[in-house]
């Protein structure tokens, strides 16, 4: 599935936005100040050099604001590109631009998009964490990224390496076409910068299956240290939670996570062996406050919960969808606006009797190979013998201890974590 934008023509005051976020090179605070100060983005860019200059704006805003020629250039390739379907552009006045992004601190003006941007109106989680992540950590990825798109949300990270990729492509992941691409990925580049270059085909693969992906950042944008954090914003902005599933304590995944708690969401972390350096943010996480998860199921109804809605199980005839409006978010003054988001509650999975995390079980070390290869979703025994390399009773006596233990169950003969 392709889904290519919708070209226009831009507006006189398009037009200014778009010359201002050029001239302060897509500066937050200098562009909120000059429209602040004028009114409107069409006054501040009639405005003489001398007036920005007293407001305190950099002096290379300054010297690109005295060369109109180069900024009309460039709002005129701009356009081209947009006739040329190239990629998208949102303004923040515009209904199709995410609401939920008016009420972050600093709401980005502008954003440029490939792919479906009926993406950005749906409700999305965020899962975030590591870029070297482990096996186990990318498996985990993979499984509840494609667990939550199968029960309707929209799975938004960061197209990094690691986590980020996994989150993507468990999104991606759907068997049922109804499911397919349900991701956004946020750049930390320009639009038409693929970074890292290795990553096209999961960008191709994005845009394709129907996902989409944006970015605030001017096209040729290249990446640099200022510009990830800037997008960890956006991904806190645009989602209802964030998930971690591997950090270091200097990951970049943590940013993510403090935005999403100071943007009054929860933030949910997921555990692992103490000495794991790798999750080490995590632990922190959980320390300060995140809540732990072992299941997707548990982030399902915490959040349905906040969403004033009883989490609901649904078969596959059933497709429903359901409007949440003036849906409050009232863990902080920053609550999320969820109006007009249109949510898929759709919940294939089963629910499952979730058990306490204080009476967590410990899976014996012989165990452990066969149940990290399980998922959310169900193997058949034929899958796990190729996987495991174990002999047929070998493997079924396992999964027998498994079941005992109450961490797996069977069903229509395929085995699945609970």
């Amino acid at each position: 599935m392709t889904v290519t934008a919708v070209t226009f023509t831009l507006s006189d005051n398009q037009r200014a936005v778009l010359a201002l976020w050029t001239e302060v090179n897509a500066s937050l605070s200098a562009y909120h100040k000059l429209v602040t100060s004028f009114g409107n983005a069409e006054l501040a860019w009639c405005a003489k050099v001398e007036a920005w200059r007293q407001l305190g704006i950099h002096s290379t805003h300054l010297k690109r604001h005295e060369q109109p020629q180069q900024t009309q250039a460039t709002i005129d390739a701009i356009q081209q590109a947009l006739l040329d379907n190239k990629y998208g552009l949102l303004f923040a006045d515009q209904s199709d631009y995410p609401p939920q992004l008016l009420d972050i601190y600093d709401p980005p003006p502008l954003l440029f998009y490939r792919g479906d941007k009926a993406r950005l109106q749906q409700a999305q989680i965020a899962i975030v964490g590591s870029r070297k992540p482990t096996t186990h950590a990318q498996k985990i990825t993979f499984d509840m990224a494609q667990y939550l798109a199968q029960a309707g949300y929209i799975i938004t990270s960061g197209l990094a390496m690691g986590v980020d990729k996994r989150a993507h492509l468990g999104a991606l992941a759907q068997v049922d076409a109804e499911y397919q691409g349900r991701t956004v990925g946020v750049m930390g580049t320009g639009i038409d910068v693929n970074y890292p270059n290795h990553h096209d085909k999961l960008f191709s693969q994005i845009i394709e299956q129907g996902g989409c992906i944006i970015s605030e950042l001017l096209p040729h944008t290249l990446p640099h240290k200022h510009t990830f954090p800037r997008r960890n914003r956006l991904v806190a902005g645009l989602s209802l939670a964030t998930i971690v599933t591997e950090a270091t304590i200097q990951s970049g995944s943590l940013i993510t996570a403090r935005l999403t708690s100071e943007q009054g969401k929860q933030v949910f972390a997921i555990p692992s062996h103490i000495d794991n350096n790798n999750a080490e943010g995590c632990h922190h996480l959980i320390r300060e406050g995140a809540t732990l998860i072992y299941h997707p199921q548990q982030v399902l109804e915490d959040i349905n919960s906040q969403l004033g809605y009883q989490s609901r199980n649904y078969n596959s005839s059933d497709n429903a969808e359901l409007n949440i409006e003036q849906a409050n978010l009232s863990q902080s003054s920053h609550s999320i606006n969820t109006d007009n988001i249109s949510i898929a509650a759709v919940g294939h999975a089963p629910q499952s009797n979730l058990k306490s995390s204080s009476n967590a079980i410990v899976i014996p070390e012989h165990l452990t190979q066969v149940y990290e290869q399980l998922d959310w979703h169900g193997q058949d025994l034929d899958a796990l013998l190729s996987t495991t390399n174990l002999t047929p009773p070998q493997l079924i006596g396992q999964l027998m201890e498994l079941e005992l233990l109450g961490v797996i169950s069977v069903q229509g003969g395929r085995y699945l974590r609970v």
